[in-house]
Parts: structure tokens; C-alpha cells; sequence
């Protein structure tokens, strides 16, 4: 039984990242949306293990203004990703898609800048 659940979660892993790359090539060369920009980055895709949904995280530059306008980009695209998956991928079932935020880089830099501020404060002052 352990052995199958490894093989299942390596399954997955293998789905997401196909499903990561295709949806990155197709934002690269075929979505000519305006409101994506050229700075949407798909960060990451976690799928169910019943393959019926995946959640496909991004991330991308700019005001949250241009966020909500890319957001609203890609799930107004999200069947023709679907479509474009199913050319591509031979799986059985393409996963429903949903769009969400990766905060993970803003948050990544947050901390960082907390770290440096609690060293900064933390050094030794000459006088």
C-alpha cells in the first residue's frame, strides 16, 4: 500500500510539472491578452489526486491594480488553457484550473528585510 501512494505522488508531481510548463509556453508564445503583460510567471501547480482540479499558482510585477487585471486575464482564458492542455497532454482528464496568487516572493522578501533590519540592529555600535 506505501508503495502505491508513492507512486501516485510521484504521478501528481509529474502532472503538475508538465502542467506548469505547458501552461508557461502557451502565456510565452500564444496568449495575446494586453492585460497579462510579459511579466506573469506560473510559480507553481498543485493538482487533486482525482486529477478533477489543479490549482495553478502565478506571480507577476507590477501594481495590484495590473494583479486583478491579469487574474481576471487568465481566468477569463482558463478554457482555452483547458483546450490547449488536452491538444498536448495525454491524460484522460485535463484538471479544472484556478488562478491564485503566490505571495510566497513577496513574503520571501519580507523577511529578508525583517532579517536585515534585526542584524542591522543587532551590530555592535562604534564610538
Amino acid at each position: 500500500m506505501c508503495k502505491g501512494v508513492v507512486v501516485v505522488a510521484h504521478r501528481i508531481e509529474r502532472v503538475n510539472s508538465i502542467i506548469r510548463y505547458e501552461i508557461s509556453q502557451l502565456l510565452q508564445r500564444q496568449v495575446k491578452d494586453p492585460r497579462l503583460g510579459n511579466f506573469v510567471t506560473v510559480t507553481e501547480v498543485s493538482t487533486s489526486l482525482d486529477l478533477r482540479y489543479a490549482r495553478v499558482f502565478i506571480s507577476r510585477i507590477g501594481s495590484e491594480e495590473e494583479k486583478r487585471e491579469t487574474l481576471s486575464a487568465l481566468v477569463s482564458a482558463s478554457g482555452f488553457f483547458r483546450r490547449q492542455l488536452a491538444k498536448r497532454l495525454r491524460l484522460r482528464r485535463i484538471p479544472e484550473l484556478s488562478f491564485q496568487w503566490d505571495d510566497s516572493i513577496r513574503r520571501g522578501a519580507h523577511l529578508l528585510e525583517l532579517i536585515d533590519k534585526v542584524t542591522t540592529d543587532d551590530l555592535p555600535r562604534s564610538g
